[in-house]
């Protein structure tokens, strides 16, 4: 499908691409496009190589993306939310040859750090990861310019590595997933048969799953805003016949009274029966739940109707989507395979089936969950895996610390740090060790920090987090 797109993407072409402040037309995004590659081609980059971007998300990270793959290159997206420490390491696994940001992502790492953190945002001086150029506008201290180069490559026909997407680990350990031309392909393929675009009528999504498929079918596309008013006028104005957002992004814009209409659709955390109640009352024709992974997406999606109409235990996601097989552990965990399954972890072998770490049960081909497996919290659609962020923790004074989610309403969770000091070590000492530990956790850092003493539990004793999560949850409750 990306392939389409870059293919249907020409030159002179005026008909609307994105919707915003400014309106961005096909031919606008071909040209920017072609242009990035010729310059990224004049740098040196040949197919295979990976490409480290760190660019808000616009026409110009879009464009970068398109040109990128149209080369043929493997790209590595920089998340800010991450954490300097963290950052590092997945960027040292990776080894860009380039890294192209903007000056909102330079500036993050150097003079507008200490606003930056305040939002949750951290990177690591760009220039310590892989040589870096800035696309867009300059401020002082940044990059140099990615210069226009001559025409752009031809077209890379082949298959092969298209995107590196961070996941869990450890600092010194990262993982990856690795996404193949042909993989991203399908995955995207099943989101424009769910989503069924009509040409010509805008959808609203930001995610890089939603523009593809949408803009490949002819769809302009906008990115929601994040504050209820404005969203609300963007869906009177634009009338979309589809809209994407996070169950968190949900949960506000229904709290402020924002009308939704045509379809909507939610993921990225769970999506409770009640909040796809309150989208269809909220005036959406239709309200999807779609379960997916970095591994795969999408896996499977049902409408309110049928979640509604569950009444047995666990967590109904739905039918798995054309090209998607599923099947289960000995243990019960869910595990899926299909064409636009992720080809393997980075520096390893590839599979056929990814362990999903959720617990599940197969009515035929309909899904239904039963918990996590794994130590994964997810809040505010953003995954925060303890083992990335535990370590950093043990500061003088700290014997044992974990990271535990405890329930935050409809599908959520808040991160709570449990830390035990060692006997004699004065609390204030210990506060003030894990100020900066802390402010590196970047998008990780916990809603509340809890000193106690770590439930143990086995015969190794190691660290109970179930019920580190019960004092959690009966400690935050006082």
């Amino acid at each position: 499908m990306l392939s389409e797109l870059n293919a249907a993407l020409r030159p002179g072409d005026d008909t609307p691409a994105l919707l915003g402040r400014r309106r961005i037309s096909r031919g606008d995004l071909a040209g920017l496009r072609d242009a990035y590659a010729g310059a990224l081609h004049a740098r040196g980059l040949r197919p295979g190589d990976t490409l480290g971007v760190a660019v808000r998300p616009g026409p110009r990270s879009l464009a970068v993306l398109l040109a990128a793959y149209r080369m043929g290159l493997r790209i590595a997206v920089l998340d800010p939310s991450a954490g300097p420490d963290v950052l590092l390491a997945r960027l040292a696994l990776a080894q860009p040859a380039l890294i192209v940001a903007d000056a909102a992502a330079q500036a993050v790492a150097s003079w507008a750090a200490p606003l930056a953190r305040r939002a949750g945002l951290a990177l690591p001086e760009l220039s310590r990861l892989a040589p870096a150029v800035t696309v867009g506008r300059r401020l002082p201290g940044s990059a140099p310019a990615l210069r226009a180069g001559g025409p752009p490559p031809p077209v890379f026909e082949g298959d092969g590595d298209a995107v590196i997407i961070f996941t869990s680990g450890t600092t010194t350990s990262p993982r990856a997933v690795v996404h193949t031309r042909a993989g991203l392909g399908a995955g995207m393929r099943a989101v424009a048969e769910l989503v069924r675009p009509e040409p010509g009528v805008p959808i609203l999504g930001g995610m890089f799953f939603v523009l593809v498929p949408a803009l490949a079918s002819g769809a302009p596309v906008g990115v929601p805003s994040r504050r209820p008013r404005a969203l609300a006028r963007q869906i009177g104005t634009l009338r979309p016949q589809a809209t994407y957002l996070t169950p968190p992004q949900l949960r506000t814009a229904l709290d402020a009274g924002v009308p939704l209409r045509g379809r909507v659709y939610s993921g990225s955390a769970p999506v409770s029966s009640s909040l796809l109640g309150r989208v269809r009352a909220a005036g959406a024709d239709e309200a999807w739940c779609v379960y997916a992974l970095t591994e795969v997406f999408p896996a499977a999606a049902i409408e309110a109707t049928g979640k509604a109409a569950h009444t047995g235990d666990g967590d109904p996601v739905g039918e798995l989507l054309p090209g998607v097989r599923a099947g289960l552990t000995a243990g019960g965990e869910l595990q899926l395979a299909g064409n636009g399954v992720c080809d393997r972890y980075l520096g390893g072998e590839p599979h056929e089936w990814v362990s999903t770490g959720d617990l599940a049960r197969l009515d035929g081909r309909r899904v239904v969950l039963g918990g996590r497996v794994k130590d994964m919290i997810l809040r505010r659609a953003e995954n925060v895996y303890p083992g990335l962020y535990e370590p950093s923790l043990h500061v003088p004074g700290v014997s044992l610390a974990v990271l535990v989610g405890i329930p935050a309403g409809d599908g959520d969770e808040n991160v709570v740090a449990v830390v035990e000091t060692t006997p004699g070590t004065p609390r204030a000492q210990v506060e003030a060790a894990l100020r900066e530990p802390l402010r590196r956790m970047g998008g990780a850092r916990p809603d509340h920090v809890l000193f106690a003493p770590v439930p143990l539990a086995g015969r190794s004793r190691k660290p109970d987090r179930a019920a580190a999560a019960a004092f959690a949850i009966a400690a935050v409750r006082r």
